[in-house]
């Protein structure tokens, strides 16, 4: 029978035999996994990082693109968006350089691209070569990188000979293999662990699935089995611990010339740096890294991430049975507040000595929190003291643990009061979570802090030594102290209404400015309680919640 063209069916049969392959192989790649990371997810990751190009070449509104050259585009594109990992990374390039080669084939022909033959296979393939190298920073021997540039010099001497595609393939599988039971005598790790690379092992899937598509059959292939060289042998032979999590995300509007800039930075925080992708689509940036939140804030220098992916390394592992059912982790800062917090039931979360007033909690310290608490349920109150990004990268990292994590939005103590108040963990997560968010959301919230410098504000000039009164990003009252300014800013709250005030008193605050605020509600608040915690917060001298 006659060998099949790669044309544009040819070639979205090809990416679904290979999402195929790797849903067989998975977890055989997986158990290869000890480089750069011994974390169990290269075959895991390039499934999934195939499955989106295939999603993507096979979205309604591609379907009936028969030219061979915008299936490669979308495969491309769809690999790029959904990289999972170095590996995926790694093959999202091989995607791409497929679909530059035949993107300037059908240029240079100045017409429709038929099919893809072997000299355009073996170009793309050196190409994949390239992409990959520039991408990670560095060519390493013994890993992926080995395998396909074995791979493509097998294509390009077969191609020279006059070889259709589908023998040249053949010819691409046979030196993937050879290069591929060498992997263990260039990379010291490999040797130790008695494996072959399991990215290697990955793109020969991909080369027998395209075989399989060409000619009907794929080729026989033995499993690769881990065999150690010692019983005590470790994947990681560095000199530290290796690093915490895995950070990834797309990253929109960065020019060409800053992505080097960008790398070292990266670079400066952790290590198996990738950046991969072009301009038009975004690039898609990988990092191994123990400060999750920092990786994805250095982004924000150099455009815009989006599409962002932390997953604790090595968290396969280290799942465990949780022994609890649904706890809620506040954090909060000073003494009184975490007597307060947890008196109501809630795990807390305080800074570490030496961190800045008011406090900034790292992605770090909110994974190791929500950990510690043992529950498979978590309900955050950030309480203002953690930053979006780190929010975003404690919990994502979370779910790399098996932990259902839900971040209530409570922008101050008072507004996680108010949602502690009401929450039930006997109820469904999302009806408990959407009870606490709307009971937060119900809570309007304000401060007084003390000035420290003359400035001219929305409500008029101050002085240092100056009351502060501050809703949301404006000051609305300046008054000579702290009592008389809480009393002019509680007017302000109760004129919209308000059964009951919740005021904390901060570090170094006077118990009677809390007494003389009851006696004001009670003489010009009818209707309305106040009542008062000594917090010992720092930073703002009282925080306010009117419900």
């Amino acid at each position: 029978m006659a060998a099949r063209r790669l044309d544009a069916p040819a070639l979205r049969d090809w990416a679904h035999t290979a999402v195929g392959g790797l849903v067989i192989h998975a977890e055989e790649i997986n158990r290869l996994n000890v480089f750069p990371v011994a974390d169990a997810d290269t075959g895991t990751n390039m499934l999934f990082t195939m499955r989106s190009a295939l999603q993507e070449a096979n979205h309604p509104a591609h379907r009936a693109d028969d030219d061979v050259e915008q299936v490669a585009a979308e495969l491309a594109r769809g690999a790029l968006h959904g990289a999972r990992g170095n590996s995926g990374v790694i093959l999202s390039q091989i995607l791409r350089a497929l679909a530059d080669v035949t993107a300037s084939a059908a240029a240079d022909t100045e017409g429709r691209l038929a099919d893809i033959g072997a000299v355009l296979f073996g170009a793309a393939l050196r190409h994949a070569v390239g992409l990959v190298v520039t991408t990670m920073g560095e060519t390493v021997q013994g890993t992926i990188v080995s395998v396909l540039q074995a791979a493509a010099g097998a294509v390009e001497r077969s191609a020279a000979g006059g070889d259709d595609l589908a023998t040249a393939v053949l010819a691409a599988a046979h030196a993937a293999v050879t290069a591929l039971d060498k992997t263990p005598e260039q990379l010291g790790v490999l040797a130790d662990a008695g494996v072959v690379d399991a990215g290697g092992r990955g793109l020969l899937v991909l080369l027998d699935a395209l075989a399989a598509t060409l000619t009907g059959h794929a080729p026989g292939r033995p499993e690769y089995v881990p065999h150690p060289a010692g019983a005590d042998h470790k994947a990681n032979t560095g000199d530290g611990p290796p690093p915490q999590f895995e950070v990834m995300y797309i990253l929109s509007g960065c020019e060409a010339e800053r992505l080097e800039a960008l790398r070292q930075r990266l670079e400066a925080l952790g290590e198996s740096v990738a950046i991969a992708g072009d301009c038009a689509d975004g690039h898609s940036v990988h990092v191994h890294a123990n400060d999750a939140g920092a990786a994805v804030e250095v982004a924000l220098s150099y455009g815009t991430p989006s599409r962002i992916q932390i997953t604790a390394l090595g968290a396969g592992a280290a799942r465990r049975r949780w022994t609890r059912g649904r706890a809620v982790l506040a954090v909060v800062d000073g003494d009184g507040a975490e007597q307060l917090f947890s008196a109501e039931g809630a795990h807390v979360l305080r800074p570490g000595p030496g961190s800045p007033a008011p406090p900034e909690i790292s992605a770090k310290e909110l994974l190791q929190a929500v950990i510690d608490t043992g529950a498979g349920q978590i309900m955050v109150l950030p309480n203002g003291y953690v930053a979006v990004e780190e929010l975003v990268a404690g919990c994502t990292a979370a779910s790399g643990w098996g932990i259902d994590v839900v971040p209530v939005p409570t922008g101050s103590m008072v507004q996680g009061l108010a949602a502690l108040a009401v929450h039930e963990p006997d109820r469904p997560a999302v009806d408990d979570g959407y009870t606490m968010a709307r009971a937060a959301g119900g809570t309007r919230h304000a401060s007084v802090r003390v000035a420290t410098e003359q400035a001219l504000t929305f409500a008029g000039p101050c002085e240092p030594g100056d009351g502060l009164g501050v809703a949301g990003d404006e000051v609305l009252v300046v008054r000579r102290d702290v009592g008389a300014t809480a009393r002019r800013l509680l007017d302000l709250l109760l004129a919209a209404g308000g059964e009951l005030v919740t005021v904390l008193l901060g570090e170094g605050v006077d118990q009677h400015v809390g007494a003389n605020l009851e006696a004001h509600v009670r003489r010009h608040h009818l209707g309305a309680e106040l009542v008062t915690y000594r917090t010992g917060h720092r930073g703002d001298a009282l925080l306010i919640g009117v419900e």
